[in-house]
C-alpha cells in the first residue's frame, strides 16, 4: 500500500486531528491517545484506515528517540545514589505485573502475552511497539492500547490530588514548574532520527523485537549520555511520530463491539487500582526504611509516564532526579525483560 492510497490519508489525517485536539485539551499522552480514538472512531464507522509500513516504522522510531533523550550524562550517577530504591522499584514491578496478569487472566480470560504488555508499568509506548510488530503481532493489541491508555489517564489525574494532601498534612511546600529544556534543533532531529531508521532497519533483519523504537532508544540515549546532545526532537516531529503509532494501534480496533469495550474499561480499571495499590504500598516500605518523603517515592514508582510524572515531580516540590531516574531505570529494565518473558 502506498502512502498516497485513501486508507492512509484517511488514517493519518484522523491521526493527526484526534491528536492535535486532545493535546489541545491537556489529556495525557494527548497525541498518542487521541490519534488512537480517531482512527478507532472511523474503523468502527465501517472505513478501512491503514498505515504504510515505512511510515509506522518511523513513527515508532521518532518515540524511541524521544524516549532515549531521557539518558543525561548524569544518570548512571543518579542510580548510583538509589541502589535500595531501585532495588524496590524492580520488585514492584514484578509484583504489579504478576498480580495484574492473574487479575487478567482469572477475571476476564485474558491470554499470557496480552496480560503481560497490558501490565508491564509505564511502558506504554513500548508495549504497544510489541504488539504491532511488523515482524509478528503480539497479545490483542486492543486490550492492550485500552488497558494501558486508560492506566495512564487515571494516574495522571488522581495521584496528583493524593499526593497534594499527603503534602498538605506533611507541611511540604511545592516549587513552580520550570521551563521545559530547549529541544533540538530540526536539522539535528532529522538527522538523529534518519539515523536511528537506518539501524532499525538493521535490527529487524536480525528479529530484534520492536526493532526501531529500540534504534531510536538506543542512538539517542547513547548521544545525550554521552552529552553530544541535549534536549528533545522537535515538538512537531514528537507529535507526529506519537501520532501515526496511535494511527497504527487504531486501525487494529476492526470488530471491537461496545459489550467488549465495557469489559475492556471494566477490567482497565481493576487492573489500574491494583497497580496503584501495590506500588503505594511499596512506597510507604521504601519511604519509612530509607527516610524519604512518601508522596516523592510514590510519584516514582507510580506506573506512569517518565515526562509525566517527572513533571508531577517538580509540581510537587519533590526531587526530580530521584524520580526520573526511577523511571528511566523502569523503562530500561521492562526492554530488557519484556522480549524474553515472551518468548517462554
Amino acid at each position: 500500500m502506498t502512502i498516497g492510497s485513501r486508507p492512509a490519508f484517511l488514517a493519518i489525517g484522523a491521526a493527526l486531528l484526534g491528536g492535535a485536539l486532545f493535546s489541545l485539551v491537556g489529556v495525557p499522552a494527548g497525541a498518542l491517545v487521541g490519534s488512537t480514538i480517531a482512527v478507532t472512531a472511523l474503523t468502527a464507522s465501517g472505513l478501512k484506515p491503514s498505515v504504510p509500513g515505512g511510515l509506522r516504522n518511523l513513527g515508532f522510531t521518532t518515540i524511541g528517540v524521544t524516549l532515549g533523550a531521557g539518558i543525561t550524562p548524569n544518570f548512571v550517577a543518579d542510580l548510583q545514589r538509589f541502589p535500595l530504591s531501585l532495588a524496590a522499584l524492580t520488585l514492584t514491578i514484578a509484583l504489579v505485573m504478576l498480580a495484574g496478569s492473574l487479575l487478567l487472566a482469572r477475571l476476564f480470560s485474558t491470554d499470557r502475552t496480552t496480560a503481560l504488555l497490558a501490565t508491564s508499568p509505564g511502558a506504554l509506548s513500548y508495549s504497544l511497539a510489541l504488539a504491532t510488530d511488523g515482524q509478528k503481532s503480539r497479545g490483542d493489541v486492543r486490550v492492550i492500547a485500552v488497558l494501558q491508555s486508560l492506566r495512564l489517564l487515571i494516574i495522571t489525574v488522581i495521584l496528583p490530588p493524593v499526593v497534594a494532601l499527603i503534602d498538605s498534612i506533611g507541611g511540604a511546600a511545592a516549587v513552580p514548574l520550570p521551563d521545559q529544556a530547549t529541544p533540538l534543533g530540526i536539522p539535528a532531529s532529522i538527522v538523529l532520527i534518519a539515523g536511528s531508521f537506518v539501524i532499525g532497519i538493521v535490527l529487524e533483519r536480525i528479529r530484534v523485537p520492536a526493532a526501531f523504537l529500540l534504534a531510536g532508544v538506543l542512538a539517542s540515549g547513547v548521544g545525550h549520555g554521552a552529552g553530544l546532545l541535549e534536549g528533545r526532537p522537535d515538538v512537531f516531529m514528537t507529535f507526529f511520530g506519537f501520532s501515526i503509532a496511535g494511527a497504527v494501534i487504531g486501525s487494529r480496533f476492526s470488530g471491537i463491539t461496545p459489550a467488549e469495550l465495557k469489559q475492556l474499561l471494566g477490567a482497565g480499571l481493576a487492573v489500574t487500582a491494583l497497580s496503584l495499590g501495590i506500588s503505594g504500598f511499596m512506597s510507604l516500605a521504601t519511604a519509612h526504611l530509607l527516610d524519604l518523603p512518601f508522596g516523592q517515592v510514590w510519584v516514582a514508582f507510580a506506573p506512569g509516564g517518565v515526562e509525566g510524572m517527572s513533571a508531577m515531580a517538580l509540581a510537587l516540590g519533590y526531587d526530580p532526579a530521584y524520580v526520573a531516574a526511577h523511571h528511566i531505570f523502569r523503562l530500561a529494565v521492562l526492554i530488557m525483560a519484556l522480549p524474553l518473558l515472551l518468548r517462554n
